[in-house]
């Protein structure tokens, strides 16, 4: 809703009003049946309809041809995750016979075997279906590329609709997904992987929105982490959270971009915050909840639940791996902090290079009031009430009295780290920038950026993997041999017509000559049967 408001400012004046907001009721109207729908059958419908619209949205300024190609690698790599999830669909079907949710959880553990090939596919299934949906790695090249259309479809994708599916799916559907402890942690493993590489990446983007686009892919793994190690409540609540924050961001940044005449570079904007001050305060608020900054913030207290799930669970499980994972959380959550300073500092602090102009009205400045009160300490609140709320379906993750106090300490380290990486970000940044840009100047510092840049190089790896060797096959069947053969046949009926009309003469002797040579091949062929048939 609060979207919705700020969009009505946004779009003012934009060609195409009236289609945007079409697409942009159907894509929410699309997510509500996806939540709502009590069969993974509907559930598929929404979850086609928000795949559709996020296409039509990213694509929406169709007559940059660039805005095009996002909006089909969008809607492409996310069908490679559908078509995982419908296998899924048909797996449960064959074990379950129906496709109603509440059926299929409540007798998960009676119908399906613990730990069985047919169980590890089920789960897989489900979770690479949600993977593409939720931009987790291996299909996680489509989110930053979807920056492309309007920045408040972007808030809607990274806060409401879209990338929070997935996540929701494998909440949703806890009961098939634990009869594969295998894929549970492989679904941990993922989503920390995801987190260290948007990262990385986010850490040398210079687009703003592509910068806030790693951080909720970030995010969502963390999300991931947490349902890997069975805490889907905390999974659920720092999705909540980061629906408040990502907004908020994404809903500045978009009145950042607007003040700055449609300028996404942040090296070419600077000392914004003299020109326009509440969009900066808002910034720090939702900059400082994704960063986790203790207390004041709510992303403090859904991040600190997910690390210190993932840390309970390496003991409980007596498994290294969630002890491992743990770190690269804390890992996460350093990088987060750096990246999230140098993005405020750069747009916010320094030389103004931009002529940026202030920007009014309530319906650009309430929903973002809003959404800031909500990314303070003031959302914790909320977390009682979703965890009741969520207990009515989803089990909860309880810590034994033994471990609370280790668990505690892993949450204030992970704190401490944060506020660690923030401190590190002030002095990279704001006094030794000059040193920054001349080791990033250097061959080696090129090369490492080029790499976080292109995180890692996924997209590269899939256009020479898949692209080009699609573009060589449809290159050969443009050239299709079996349409050659429709084209044999007319060749041949008219090089037969060109000899015979080229007998056609009017000189009397050839006819003579041509009537001659018939009666003798006749003879020929008569006096041959005759022979063959004693």
């Amino acid at each position: 809703f609060l979207i919705h408001i700020f969009a009505s400012w946004y779009m003012r004046g934009e060609e195409g009003y009236a289609r945007f907001f079409s697409y942009f009721n159907l894509f929410v109207a699309s997510m509500l049946l996806l939540v709502l729908g009590d069969n993974l059958a509907l559930l598929f419908l929404g979850w086609e309809g928000v795949g559709l619209c996020s296409y039509l949205l990213i694509g929406f300024y169709y007559s940059n041809p660039a805005n095009g190609w996002a909006a089909i690698k969008a809607f492409t790599v996310t069908r490679v995750g559908d078509v995982f999830l419908l296998i899924a669909l048909f797996l449960l079907y064959q074990q379950f016979g129906t496709l109603n949710i509440q059926y299929i959880v409540a007798n998960a553990a009676q119908v399906m075997t613990l730990s069985s090939s047919l169980s590890i596919w089920t789960a897989l299934m489900l979770f690479l279906g949600a993977a593409g949906k939720s931009a987790q790695i291996p299909l996680q090249t489509w989110l930053a590329d979807a920056m492309a259309g309007p920045t408040p479809v972007s808030a809607l994708i990274h806060a409401a609709t879209m990338v929070t599916a997935g996540v929701y799916l494998t909440c949703r559907m806890f009961a098939v997904m634990e009869m594969a402890p295998e894929v549970m942690q492989f679904i941990s493993i993922t989503g920390a992987v995801t987190l260290l590489v948007a990262g990385f990446a986010a850490l040398v983007q210079t687009d703003i929105k592509r910068i806030l686009a790693y951080s909720t892919m970030s995010q969502l793994g963390y999300m991931f982490m947490a349902v890997g190690a069975e805490a889907y409540q905390a999974g659920l609540f720092h999705m909540l959270a980061h629906a408040f924050f990502k907004a908020l961001l994404f809903l500045s940044s978009g009145a950042v971009i607007l003040a700055c005449h449609h300028e996404q570079n942040i090296f070419k904007m600077g000392g914004l915050r003299k020109k326009i001050p509440f969009v900066f305060w808002c910034f720090v608020i939702g900059g400082g909840a994704l960063a986790a900054l203790p207390i004041v913030t709510v992303g403090f207290f859904s991040k600190d639940a997910i690390l210190g799930a993932v840390y309970a669970q390496s003991a409980m499980s007596n498994l290294p791996l969630y002890n491992t994972l743990y770190w690269v959380g804390v890992v996460g959550a350093f990088l987060t902090s750096i990246y999230t300073f140098r993005l405020i500092w750069v747009v916010f602090f320094g030389e103004e290079k931009t002529h940026a102009h202030e920007i009014k009205g309530v319906t650009y400045w309430g929903p973002l009031a809003i959404l800031a009160a909500l990314s303070t300490g003031l959302g914790y609140f909320l977390q009682g009430p979703v965890n009741k709320l969520l207990a009515t379906a989803i089990p909860a993750f309880s810590i034994p009295e033994t471990l609370e106090d280790a668990v505690a300490h892993a949450e204030h380290l992970a704190s401490g780290v944060a506020i660690a990486g923030l401190i590190v970000g002030i002095i990279l940044f704001a006094f030794a920038y000059n040193v920054v840009k001349s080791i990033a100047n250097t061959s080696f510092g090129t090369g490492i950026a080029n790499i976080w840049r292109n995180a890692f190089g996924f997209d590269a790896l899939y256009h020479l993997v898949f692209v080009k060797p699609y573009l060589l096959i449809a290159k050969i069947m443009g050239r299709d041999p079996i349409d050659s053969l429709w084209l044999v046949l007319p060749a041949l009926v008219k090089s037969g017509n060109s000899f015979t009309s080229s007998r056609q003469t009017g000189l009397l002797r050839e006819y003579a000559s041509s009537m001659s040579l018939g009666v003798v091949v006749l003879l020929m062929i008569l006096i041959v049967i005759q022979v063959v048939g004693k």
